[in-house]
């Protein structure tokens, strides 16, 4: 890898990528300046573009000849079958079957054929090997290999060019391709800059080889970005992780259910979980970046519409904005209008009530109310439960 290779790779990409200027983020990470990197509005949804763009573009006309396999969760498919598209040459995409539909219809839609696979992205990944090797495809690896690292590493000589300021800048990591690139442009331009990964704890791979100093691979992934599930992570990642970052962290599902939801209300912005994990470590401190000018990458936006909802559900739990409370009440007339009485002098929005007679109360005679609220934050949770309480309430 050479600096001159990424400096070529953002001319080779020009004609290729969408400009995506950074956006500053209020209110989202207060102890911060944070701005956002938003490759979530790239096409095709993703940075994967620029890897798979600037591979494709450094193929051999033999190599075009053959066309092109590649493996992918989704988001490096559909970058693979755009840049493929652009060149005039086939693409055989190899998906999870656990990959969203929508990531699944949109490689399609690129001009990509997809062969559908059992398992995770890894499983994908052997597939996609044995078809190499049995129909002459030239294969273009999602994150280890040079040129996609130097495709990524474009982003962060743009970060640096539009901010020469920034303090730190903090990268989801999947494989490591992502964050490789970035990180070897962002140091060989300015080495004070700080580089942080991030992870899911569901998938934990690259954290841990590094936390251990040898690649290991993980028995099994979940999380819900899916987009950064990867079991094992790249030889060529790996060296260049350990070499130019300065840290990684893990995030919890419910942290990245909350940035997303953090994005969406106060940016107007879709993120997929992949893309919101390093808004999440902004948001909860994973990092020491208290007073510091901050970038953070939203990698990318192709969320599945069907688990958006669940997704906002867990968010809107994990900020406090909704909470559920178990209430045990004496069973006669007017204890329910009190209760109701009390959320609502406290600012609180009920959004389902459920009585049930029968349960293990103290009293012969009690009965449970499971409350569903609508709330502004964690301290106004406490403030309804501490009127209840003061009322004579006892909450379970």
């Amino acid at each position: 890898m050479t600096i001159d290779k990424i400096f070529h790779a953002s001319v080779v990409l020009k004609s290729i990528i969408r400009p995506t200027p950074l956006a500053q983020a209020y209110r989202i990470a207060p102890d911060c300046d944070l701005y956002l990197k938003p490759e979530n509005l790239q096409k095709t949804g993703s940075f994967k573009l620029r890897g798979s763009g600037y591979k494709i573009a450094m193929l051999s006309d033999e190599e075009k000849a053959k066309g092109v396999i590649a493996c992918s969760a989704g988001n490096h498919a559909q970058g693979v079958a755009l840049a493929a598209s652009k060149c005039g040459i086939k693409s055989l995409i190899c998906l999870p079957d656990s990959a969203p539909i929508s990531k699944v219809e949109a490689t399609k839609n690129y001009g990509a054929d997809v062969c559908l696979v059992e398992g995770v992205y890894d499983d994908a990944y052997q597939k996609a090997l044995e078809l190499r090797d049995e129909m002459g495809y030239t294969f273009v690896h999602p994150f280890d290999d040079e040129n996609v690292i130097a495709g990524q590493g474009t982003i962060g000589l743009e970060i640096v060019n539009e901010m020469d300021d920034v303090d730190a800048v903090i990268v989801p990591i999947g494989g490591g391709g992502l964050i490789s690139g970035i990180a070897y442009a962002i140091k060989s331009i300015r080495p004070s800059i700080k580089v942080y990964g991030v992870q899911a704890s569901g998938a934990p791979s690259m954290y841990n080889s590094i936390q251990h100093g040898t690649i290991e691979t993980l028995s099994s992934v979940s999380t819900i970005a899916d987009g950064i599930a990867v079991k094992k992570p790249g030889d060529i990642t790996f060296d260049m992780i350990n070499k130019y970052v300065d840290d990684i962290a893990l995030v919890t599902e419910d942290e990245i259910a909350a940035s997303i939801l953090a994005l969406i209300e106060r940016q107007k912005m879709i993120a997929e979980g992949a893309g919101a994990v390093s808004v999440a470590a902004a948001m909860f401190n994973k990092f020491p970046i208290q007073g510091k000018k901050v970038v953070s990458l939203v990698s990318g936006g192709n969320i599945d519409v069907t688990s958006l909802n669940r997704v906002i559900e867990r968010g809107l739990m994990k900020s406090g904005r909704t909470a559920t409370l178990l209430i045990e009440l004496v069973d006669k007339p007017g204890q329910l209008m009190e209760v109701s009485r009390i959320i609502a002098q406290c600012g609180g929005n009920v959004t389902r009530i459920y009585h049930e007679r029968s349960g293990d109360t103290e009293s012969i005679n009690g009965c449970h109310l499971r409350v569903s609220l609508e709330t502004r934050n964690y301290d106004h949770v406490q403030e309804i439960v501490r009127a209840l309480k003061n009322e004579g309430f006892r909450l379970v």
